[in-house]
Parts: C-alpha cells; sequence; structure tokens
C-alpha cells in the first residue's frame, strides 16, 4: 500500500483523492481520510529524507496540508447549508438523536458566547465534525458565527495530520511502523476530542 501511495503522492492525483475523501467524510464520517492524509505525508517526508529535494517535499507537504484543510471548511459549509435548509424532517431526526440534541445545545452556548472552540475540538473527534455542522445548520446558526470558526478547526486538523505523518516520515521513515505510530497518534486525539464532547455543558453543570 505505501509503495501504491509512493507512487500517488509524486503525481498530482494525490491532492485530488485527498480533497474529494476530506470533503466528502463529512457526510460519510467511515471515510479514512485523516490516515490518508498522514500515508501521503509520510510517504513525502520520507522520500524527502531519502534524498530528494526537501524543499520540494516540504512544498509538497504545504500543498496537501492546503488541499485537506480547504477541503474540510468547504465541506463544512455544504453541510451547515444542507442543515439549514433541511427543515422540520431535519429537526425532528436531530430531536430524536441525544447527541445531535446535545451537541445542538452546547453549540449554542459556546457560539452565543464567542467561543467555538467545540467546533474545532469536534473537528477530530470521530463523526463530531458531522455532529457540530449539522446541529450548526439546523439551529440557523448565522454564518459568520460558525464559518470563521470552521476555518480554524480545519487548518489546525490539517496542520497536525500532516504534521504526523512528517514527523513520523522523518523519523521511523515511510514504513508501516512510522505511518502506524502516527495514525495512533491522531486516533489518540480523536479519543480525547471525543471525551470533552461527552462532557455536560457548563451551564448544565453549574445548574446540578
Amino acid at each position: 500500500m505505501l509503495e501504491s501511495v509512493g507512487a500517488l503522492t509524486s503525481s498530482p492525483w494525490i491532492y485530488a483523492v485527498v480533497t474529494l475523501s476530506v470533503l466528502l467524510d463529512v457526510f460519510l464520517p467511515v471515510l479514512p481520510s485523516g490516515v490518508l492524509v498522514i500515508t501521503a505525508a509520510t510517504t513525502a517526508a520520507g522520500s524527502a529524507g531519502a534524498g530528494a529535494a526537501t524543499q520540494t517535499g516540504h512544498a509538497d507537504l504545504f500543498a496537501l496540508a492546503a488541499c485537506a484543510a480547504t477541503a474540510s471548511v468547504l465541506g463544512d459549509l455544504i453541510a451547515y447549508r444542507l442543515a439549514r435548509r433541511g427543515g422540520a424532517r431535519l429537526e425532528r431526526a436531530i430531536a430524536r438523536s441525544r447527541r445531535l440534541t446535545r451537541a445542538q445545545e452546547r453549540l449554542g452556548i459556546a457560539l452565543s458566547r464567542g467561543g467555538g472552540g467545540l467546533v474545532v475540538i469536534a473537528r477530530f473527534a470521530p463523526a463530531g465534525r458531522s455532529v457540530v455542522s449539522l446541529s450548526a445548520g439546523a439551529a440557523h446558526r448565522k454564518v459568520r458565527e460558525f464559518l470563521p470558526w470552521s476555518a480554524l478547526a480545519g487548518v489546525a486538523w490539517a496542520t497536525y495530520s500532516v504534521g504526523l505523518g512528517y514527523f513520523g516520515g522523518q523519523w521511523l521513515g515511510a514504513t508501516w511502523l512510522g505511518t502506524a505510530v502516527s495514525v495512533l497518534a491522531l486516533f489518540a486525539a480523536g479519543g480525547l476530542a471525543a471525551y470533552v464532547m461527552k462532557r455536560p455543558a457548563p451551564a448544565a453543570a453549574s445548574a446540578s
């Protein structure tokens, strides 16, 4: 697999594949977009360390991060717009889901207080991006409240994922071990983000 990804990394197609994967995983959270970004970054970093031009390797990593961040924001915005126009059917679906209802309440509290850190944290949690984007749209939050935090979340997630792949490739080479260690670090961040999202909202905690 690494050999195939290595060949793909050397062509412009890797950017299209990463962009499409990250764009769609807001609707299909099962897509391994994070693993794909890390694997591509690990291969690029390992190739640069093996004797390729370091400047070119860094340029590839920057382009990879830019594609991932841009696709993340676009996917969030599409989900937000669709949920905003979803009408009563979507609202009933959210009301039946404790997870979506809780996320909608917490997101409303965070955005009304001028802080959207929950949007950034959710980007790292499994399916958290989908939950927050749909909740923001269904709650008819203003786009100027949601979009800047979505952009920050996309940049933070893309930078972290590419950074993991880069350091894994530099330290351990473009090997399964380097990729596995980087992916485990991504999953650890996702587990921590999921734990934070499951905690009760500050208002609920203080009321109890």
